[in-house]
């Protein structure tokens, strides 16, 4: 089955950019290409790209090599398979796009929607590749309310495995565990993604804005350094941290003014069975009940 679509990047660019100034007068700083053997500057004409091996020697590598490496041009997503969501590990899912009927034809959205209705029955997650910009992605596609949402994956060899990290030597008792069971329980709450925001782009943008109108920036006073005491406690720890967020317990989320497509993503998070038939209210109900 082909079902023409568009790639739509699923992420708004909030990155705060700075520009290199010379702190003497504030004016914009330019790089200048330069030889470091002749002493020269080097014009962009006569620059090109080489790899550096492990005894710093350079290989050089040009345009036409590289343009002989690319993979064939295509502008279709090839699935390759299958698979139960809970399977594919989501430490491998790199830059998220959605996937939207590539038009508006009858036959195009139809089989669009029998495509997200049939893997959204089965909680799959589909498996693929496909070219942009010169180079081949592995790509994870699922199912994000009533779209399709398109993950490209890092590929197996440049995701380390937890193997490598070395992990805790002792294991703690049966009683120490149910205890931190409990308490991490009195803690835990549906996730509300609207409740957390980037609070250091927040601080400063509000410092920009400051010194946009002349004022100046007090730096704050260092904080103290904590001291190591010894083991951590973490029992301990959690009782603290639960004692302090007594009262600050975010409110349960207010599900009546979501949409079905946010309510349904909402009950595929949660693994709701049924989900793909329900109504709006269905959902709705279904969500609040837990």
């Amino acid at each position: 089955m082909s079902v023409p679509v568009e790639m739509w990047s699923a992420l708004r660019d909030r990155n705060i950019r700075f520009r290199e100034i010379h702190t003497k007068d504030g004016s914009p700083v330019r790089h200048v290409r330069y030889c470091i053997d002749e002493g020269k500057k080097v014009d962009p004409s006569e620059t090109g790209r080489a790899y550096e091996l492990d005894d710093g020697r350079l290989i050089p590598i040009t345009d036409e090599e590289l343009e002989g490496l690319e993979p064939e041009k295509t502008q279709t997503i090839e699935i390759d398979s299958f698979t139960p969501r809970s399977q594919v590990d989501p430490l491998r899912f790199d830059h998220p796009y959605y996937l939207v009927p590539g038009d508006k034809t009858v036959g195009t959205v139809r089989a669009y929607r029998l495509l997200v209705e049939a893997m959204a029955e089965g909680d799959l997650l589909a498996l693929g590749e496909f070219v942009m910009r010169g180079r081949e992605y592995l790509a994870a596609i699922r199912v994000r309310g009533d779209v399709l949402s398109l993950s490209t994956m890092h590929f197996p060899a440049e995701v380390r495995s937890s193997e490598d990290v070395p992990g805790p030597a002792e294991v703690p008792g049966k009683e120490e565990v149910e205890n931190a069971v409990s308490v991490i329980g009195e803690r835990s709450v549906d996730w509300d993604p609207a409740s957390y925001r980037n609070q250091h782009r927040e601080r400063l943008m509000a410092v920009i804005k400051k010194k946009d109108k002349g004022k100046k920036i007090k730096p704050p006073a260092p904080a103290p350094e904590e001291k190591p005491t010894g083991a951590p406690d973490l029992m301990a720890a959690l009782k603290k941290t639960l004692a302090e967020s007594r009262g600050k317990r975010r409110k349960p989320r207010d599900l009546s003014g979501l949409s079905k497509g946010e309510l349904y993503e909402l009950a595929s998070e949660r693994g709701l069975k049924g989900r793909s038939s329900m109504t709006k209210q269905q959902l709705l109900k279904a969500l609040r009940r837990g």
